[in-house]
């Protein structure tokens, strides 16, 4: 278990010293966040804010994770799909910054390299033979779907990318609920681990090795959200955004709770979720149900401040991973 610490440590550490100099090197090279003309006012103060910050998070977590793991294939599938996902971001961001311009890489290719992230995520989800049933909780049935199981995995890893780079649109929002939906699967592999044998000799290094990677990702995030908390000196930018999203969806898939990630990552539901609603019914109805979408800039068009919106997201995100950890101790426990 002192692996868990040391990973999460070294991480926040690395992030924490190696903050200041990154910032200073992106406003050198002014690479800044790019505000749409249609953007809410107040946001033209973002302006230049340094962007790309997610590769600080990238850093600190492969340093945190690498030197302590135990290289069990489904850690290492994690940290390939969050460092996969942040490329894709990455690309995304540095189209805006050499075109200076808010809009990056094109949807229909950003959706294709995430097919490919999902090709290696089955692949390695075949080899180690996980099932292909998906289980739901409370209902307490598991639901076969063979094959469709793999295109399902497509809609999990892009749905969980897209909706963590919806939310990343207020400072500290998307850092803090990702701590917190981390924290959560953190807390589901420690109990695993600790529960899989009275005898610390024969306990599941496998569910060791997911907590360590998730100490890690929550160690280097801590770190970023010194820097990120309003008004932000460094935002995440696609980079930090959609490694997230990559390492919710996998972290699900590797422990066969895909069903408890609408829970863990709630707050990134409902932003995806907002979107969704506001295009469908002013696109057949006429009419917008928010001010403006994803919805936390329909707060922010209600006056809420930043930093309002901010904690009680959080609070939302914190209620949410505590009904879906429970729904994990209750069911998934009993399901061997």
């Amino acid at each position: 278990m002192s692996r868990v610490l040391v990973a999460a440590l070294v991480a926040l550490i690395v992030s924490i010293v190696v903050g200041p100099r990154f910032i200073d090197f992106l406003r050198r090279n002014e690479f800044g966040q790019h505000i749409r003309e249609d953007d809410l006012a107040h946001h033209s103060a973002k302006q230049g804010t340094p962007t790309m910050g997610g590769l600080l998070i990238l850093f600190a977590a492969t340093v945190g994770f690498l030197p302590v793991t135990h290289f069990r294939l489904q850690s290492l599938t994690v940290l390939f799909a969050t460092l996969a996902c942040g490329a894709i971001g990455f690309l995304d961001d540095f189209i805006k910054l050499t075109h200076r311009r808010s809009l990056g890489l094109r949807g229909r290719w950003k959706m294709l390299l995430l097919a490919g992230v999902t090709v290696v995520v089955a692949i390695v989800a075949r080899h180690l033979q996980l099932s292909t049933d998906v289980y739901l909780p409370i209902a307490n049935v598991s639901v076969p779907l063979s094959w469709a199981w793999y295109p399902f995995l497509f809609l999990i890893i892009a749905g969980a990318s897209n909706g963590t780079n919806l939310a990343d649109g207020v400072d500290g929002l998307a850092a803090g609920t990702g701590i917190i939906a981390l924290f959560t699967f953190l807390a589901m592999m420690v109990v695993s681990y600790v529960r899989s044998s009275p005898h610390p000799a024969e306990r599941n290094l496998t569910k060791l090795d997911l907590a360590i990677i998730g100490a890690a990702l929550i160690g280097g995030m801590v770190g970023f959200l010194w820097y990120n908390a309003f008004p932000a000196e460094v935002i995440m930018g696609d980079t930090g955004s959609m490694a997230l999203g990559g390492a919710l969806a996998t972290f699900s898939i590797m422990t066969k709770t895909e069903v408890l990630l609408l829970f863990i990552g709630g707050i990134f539901v409902i932003e995806a979720l907002s979107v969704i609603i506001q295009v469908a019914s002013f696109k057949y109805l006429g009419r917008r149900v928010f001010l403006i979408a994803p919805i936390h800039h329909h707060f922010e068009m209600k006056a809420w401040s930043e930093t309002k919106i901010m904690v009680r997201f959080w609070i939302v995100g914190g209620i949410l991973c505590a009904a879906g950890f429970a729904l994990f101790y209750r069911y998934y426990f009993s399901q061997g």
